[in-house]
């Protein structure tokens, strides 16, 4: 999306409005396709139906706009696309306003079904029937609203430049939880022209991902791989930790996003991060900890990329035996006595306790020692899960 603002040179409030129309259409698309099916009986052309979507979401989600204004946008860009339609797009439209005015939107499947939530909170089925097995239909309900809240930003303070609160003053955050150093952004802006950014003093971390840094009790001079390290943030989480004195190997097989990594480490004043591309399955030394953030199906961070709902359960579902893979290679790289933490940025229990303890199973010189799920409804966090394996011999 930013590209596109940058490409259409919008300005900050004209690209915070194409974000918002954007990001908003996408959390909540099965129920707007829902609320345009029962109004507009027949197939619609998809350039004709992403025009009813934007101007639905405006009419449904968005006070500031009237709903004659998203009327009239969208039946002026449906003149440009495709005239003929443009009279179904007024009356569609003008029709869903009048209903919403008088609180009288077609009913949506009965409640307390999975496919109530699925259409209300615009998640395919399958995941919902996967949350309410782990949470109950209540709490399944939690995480699906939560999933489409705005997105909370936290940063983690660079505790080598400044301190906590002096960082809080400046950016006008306020700590969060009793995680040291982690603030939360009242106002959001351009971070990266920020001031207290250019100099070093903060990065963008989530406290779910801060925390799997902080499971590994990381002392000053340890050797540590990030195996997956981009964008950084792990690096430079244990960095800090170890107040930059020790040794980081941070391997990507994306070149490209290495390379964010080390600007990142540049930026913070960090020494103890070297960048070296590779894959994690061609892990090599002996590590104190290694740092197994793995691919996932990333269901745990909707909230910031809202189209990761709508990838295929048949592609998610052949992750374990990558998640498995990878391990097995990265265990070999842990020194007796070493740590190893399992990480992931999703709440499916296939990809993070399975896993887990799958791997477990078959390696008797690992023991677990802890582990965390986090949840956005109840810990505030991305979704997350973290489990820390220490090796015995």
């Amino acid at each position: 999306m930013n590209t596109l603002i940058q490409k259409y040179t919008l300005d900050g409030r004209d690209g915070a409005l194409a974000a918002r129309l954007f990001y908003g259409t996408l959390q909540n698309l099965a129920l707007l396709d829902y609320y345009l099916d029962a109004y507009a009986k027949g197939k619609l052309e998809p350039k004709v139906r992403d025009i009813l979507r934007l101007g639905a979401y405006q009419i449904l989600f968005m006070d500031k706009i009237p709903p004659s204004a998203a009327v009239n946008e969208a039946v002026r860009q449906c003149k440009k696309s495709n005239p003929r339609a443009a009279g179904l797009v007024n009356a569609v439209l003008r029709r869903m306003a009048a209903d919403k005015e008088k609180n009288d939107m077609p009913a949506l499947p009965k409640q307390g079904g999975a496919a109530y939530l699925t259409i209300k909170y615009s998640h395919p089925l399958w995941m919902v029937e996967e949350l309410i097995a782990m949470r109950g239909y209540d709490g399944a309900e939690a995480v699906l609203r939560a999933d489409n809240d705005p997105p909370p930003i936290y940063v983690q303070t660079n505790t080598l430049k400044t301190t906590p609160e002096a960082l809080a003053a400046q950016l006008g955050a306020e700590p969060f939880g009793d995680m040291p150093g982690c603030l939360l952004l009242k106002r959001q802006g351009r971070l990266e022209e920020s001031e207290p950014f250019l100099r070093g003093m903060y990065y963008v971390q989530d406290p779910a991902a801060h925390s799997a840094v902080l499971a590994a009790d990381l002392e000053p001079g340890m050797t540590v791989l990030d195996a997956c390290a981009a964008p950084g943030g792990k690096s430079f989480a244990a960095a800090i930790a170890m107040e930059d004195r020790g040794h980081i190997l941070a391997k990507d097989i994306n070149s490209k996003k290495l390379a964010l990594v080390k600007a990142g480490a540049e930026r913070l004043g960090l020494c103890s991060i070297q960048c070296r591309p590779g894959d994690a399955r061609e892990a090599e030394g002996a590590f104190d900890v290694v740092l197994a953030d793995l691919p996932c199906s990333g269901l745990g961070v909707i909230r910031k990329k809202p189209d990761i709902r709508y990838r295929p359960k048949e592609e998610l579902d052949t992750l374990p035996e990558l998640q498995m893979e990878l391990l097995e290679a990265l265990a070999g790289a842990v020194r007796p006595g070493g740590r190893l933490i399992y990480s992931t940025c999703t709440w499916r229990e296939r990809e993070n306790q399975a896993v887990a303890e799958a791997f477990l199973a078959a390696h008797e010189n690992f023991t677990k020692t802890f582990e965390r799920a986090c949840w956005p409804d109840s810990d505030g966090t991305d979704g997350f899960y973290i489990c820390r394996m220490e090796r015995t011999n």
